[in-house]
């Protein structure tokens, strides 16, 4: 009996938090958040606000979960430093006056799934080893709730605070997501720079200027990225992955090449642009949340949403610098 109302008490205090921290994450607290001073715990309406406002500006934070992140610092400070404001990362009120009036609109909007968001193909079950990857005959997503949060820039986890009753996988259930739309890319851009201590991706005008920045992972010490400069050779949707025992990465025991199916939880994601420098090119990934927080076998690895945006702003022979300073301390992903 004791047990039963321990039980019962847990129950309903945890009831209780959801449903305050559903309440906070409302679309009207949403669209309607002021900037307030202090950091807040948790999710918060305003951090979500500026992340949606940030990615649709190009000043990418990574996977939108309203939370403090490193990648949102920077993209911050990225923002800061195009728009003219001391470039600290911190969200202070001039910071956010220039944000908000990148956009007028709701950053969250209404989207009412279809039926090709749920027909899949999906790839219920995905190894964890490479060479059991190859096995597959596509790296499809998960589910429709994995496919939709990809869409949307967002983690599963917020999609699921933002819709806590919404049936994912059934056609016709409207979802409450973040208003994403970057407009048309650029018609074309000067220079790709490529941070290897920033973690970051910078698409430049002929100026200098970047109109587009991006978290990244970038090499490690098992295989570091390149220097120097090198160029874009061409630009592949939907990649397969082509292993070769050379690259010795870690964890893959074969001596044997082999390929894994295309697919966006393919290992290089859902689009690789390919570099004049042998093996090595700018792509997506299957784990979204992991980007700018570890390092990468070697090559530039961003969000599928990322890598496809920039994707769609560089052509053959488009310039890419790597900016060579020290590393920041992480982990080999």
């Amino acid at each position: 009996m004791i047990r039963l109302v321990v039980f019962v008490a847990v129950m309903a205090l945890a009831l209780a938090c959801g449903g305050a921290q559903a309440a906070r994450l409302e679309p009207d607290a949403v669209n309607q958040a002021q900037f307030s001073e202090g950091e807040p715990n948790g999710v918060s309406p305003m951090l979500l606000k500026a992340q949606v406002l940030l990615d649709r500006a190009r000043f990418s934070p990574g996977l939108i979960d309203g939370r403090v992140s490193e990648n949102f610092t920077k993209a911050v400070a990225a923002f800061q430093a195009a728009n003219g404001l001391p470039s600290d990362g911190k969200l202070t009120r001039d910071t956010w006056d220039k944000l908000a009036a990148t956009f007028a609109g709701p950053v969250l909007t209404t989207y009412e799934v279809t039926a090709k968001d749920v027909r899949g193909p999906f790839t219920k079950r995905i190894p964890a080893r490479m060479e059991s990857m190859a096995h597959l005959k596509r790296l499809g997503y998960r589910n429709a709730r994995e496919k939709l949060a990809e869409r949307f820039h967002v983690s599963e986890q917020l999609l699921r605070m933002l819709n806590l009753r919404a049936k994912f996988s059934k056609a016709g259930t409207t979802l409450v997501v973040p208003d994403v739309g970057r407009g048309d890319p650029p018609s074309q851009i000067a220079s790709v720079e490529v941070d290897k201590a920033s973690r970051q991706v910078r698409a430049l005008d002929a100026s200098g200027k970047a109109i587009a920045v991006y978290p990244a992972s970038i090499g490690s010490e098992e295989k570091p990225a390149p220097s120097g400069t090198a160029e874009v050779k061409r630009v592949v949707h939907n990649p397969t992955y082509r292993y070769d025992p050379k690259f010795a990465f870690k964890g893959v025991k074969t001596k044997h090449p082999f390929t894994i199916a295309k697919g966006p939880n393919n290992p290089v994601g859902s689009v690789w642009i390919d570099l004049s420098i042998e093996s090595y090119g700018i792509h997506g990934t299957p784990d979204p949340g992991k980007i700018g927080t570890t390092f990468s076998h070697g090559c530039i690895r961003m969000t599928n949403w990322d890598a496809e945006d920039l994707a769609a702003m560089v052509k053959p022979g488009t310039k890419v610098d790597f900016k060579d300073e020290t590393a920041q301390d992480g982990q080999v992903q």
